[in-house]
């Protein structure tokens, strides 16, 4: 086919020449344009051009997600507090094609070459990389605190409503299709207790340990000694507060800070729960080392982490969530984090994929979100609670799709005398 660059097309038309088979939702312009059926199940509306410029300028996921946080693009009828069906029916059903240069060219031309100069980032977008790099080089302390402060460090009040009475944001572990997510949460600590055989008087370091779930349930239920730290002062402000409040002081304890600050040792457990993320797969080797170095002989290392489902994809989750939800954070497929902890000194006992729980955990959050929409934007902008919902929904889904896996993987570090102090058989039940 023949294109006539010279042919001005309309929004509308624009956006279905990118489409291989057919618009899958119904689409209206601000030029009057509209394409897709008219009983289409969801209704997309561009409503100004600055939402043109940040599709044009970032096609993908960051501009459709620019122009929907920054209140640019909308869809009828659809909460944003919990927008997973209409994620689900666009990723189902959209197939994009490759446009050829006189196409590229046609659809530059009708639309303005001066939207491809990119507006203004909305708020609530972190910076760049590159940005980023004048902050400290990537996963260095000081880089590492910002990237915590701009996802965690947002209002504890919106955590709870959110998360819910355990504020824990971390993978829940269900133990049946029936159980409420506070129950699941507590399934998922009492499950990484007992992988790590807690006893009464044992010490456990617990790093990354956010809002101190795992601290709390450790020194509560096992009467275990606890050290937790996270990079997020607003988490530790809270964790201690907590502490105080259910008396569990004399055992417990949470600290603002880096885990590679702890200078402790000989500790009967280390428990890793939703920090590996955000350390970088370069850096797994002094990970391992480090958590290694603070166990004694026979201590147990439970590291909890999200995970790719192969080698085949790249470590950056995308663009979206680097630049509104996770900067600088990584993910890797399991072997690869099996591997590091066996190369730095660690023996790996036990493996568990969870990914199927994650999904149930992320729809409980959105559920929560939706209930709560009202009271969290009290708490935080509407493009704040926008990112939220969008970034768990589309979390769900790769979950469901296995393009995102939650691996348990239990390490001892073993003797010299290669006693690892491991019972025959397991003694947790999963």
């Amino acid at each position: 086919m023949t294109i006539d660059v010279g042919v001005r097309l309309s929004i509308a038309q624009a956006l279905e020449r990118l489409m291989k088979d057919g618009m899958p939702f119904r689409f209206e312009a601000y030029d009057g344009s509209v394409a897709g059926p008219e009983d289409a199940r969801f209704n997309f509306r561009l409503l100004n051009e600055r939402g043109l410029a940040y599709i044009m300028t970032a096609p993908g996921d960051l501009g459709f997600g620019r122009a929907i946080v920054a209140g640019d693009l909308e869809v009828d009828g659809v909460s944003m507090g919990n927008p997973y069906d209409v994620l689900s029916h666009v990723k189902s059903r959209l197939s994009l094609k490759m446009p050829s240069p006189a196409e590229v060219l046609q659809i530059v031309r009708s639309l303005g070459f001066a939207n491809l100069k990119p507006p203004p980032p909305p708020p609530e977008e972190h910076l760049p990389k590159w940005r980023r790099a004048l902050e400290g080089f990537r996963h260095s302390k000081t880089r590492d605190a910002e990237a915590i402060h701009h996802h965690y460090d947002v209002s504890n009040r919106f955590y709870e409503y959110v998360l819910g009475p355990s504020m824990t944001y971390t993978c829940a572990v269900f133990p049946d299709a029936d159980a409420t997510l506070e129950e699941a949460q507590f399934e998922k600590y009492d499950l990484v207790a007992r992988k790590l055989d807690l006893k009464p008087g044992d010490r456990l370091l617990d790093v990354g340990c956010g809002w101190g779930g795992m601290v709390r349930h450790a020194a509560k239920h096992y009467g275990v000694k606890v050290i937790g730290v996270t990079l997020s002062e607003q988490q530790a402000l809270w964790a201690q507060d907590e502490i105080k409040a259910q008396g569990l002081d004399h055992l417990a304890e949470v600290r603002h800070g880096d885990y590679r600050d702890i200078t402790e040792s000989e500790f009967d457990a280390v428990s890793s729960i939703g920090l590996t993320e955000h350390i970088g797969v370069r850096n797994y080797a002094s990970y391992f080392s480090f958590l290694r170095d603070r166990l004694k002989d026979g201590g147990r290392l439970l590291n909890h982490c999200i995970t790719r489902r192969d080698g085949s994809l790249p470590p950056s989750p995308g663009a979206f969530i680097d630049r509104f939800v996770f900067p600088d954070g990584e993910l890797a497929p399991v072997g690869r984090i099996v591997s590091a902890a066996h190369d730095n000194g660690l023996e790996v006992r036990h493996v568990e994929d969870l990914r199927e729980h994650y999904a149930l955990t992320l729809k409980g959050w959105n559920e929560n979100l939706e209930a709560h929409w009202d009271e969290c934007l009290d708490e935080v902008s509407l493009g704040t609670a926008k990112v939220w919902g969008i970034y768990m929904a589309g979390s769900r889904l790769a979950f469901e799709r296995n393009e995102l896996g939650l691996h348990h993987v239990l390490a001892v570090k073993v003797g010299r005398d290669g006693d690892a102090h491991f019972p025959l058989r397991p003694t947790w039940a999963s």
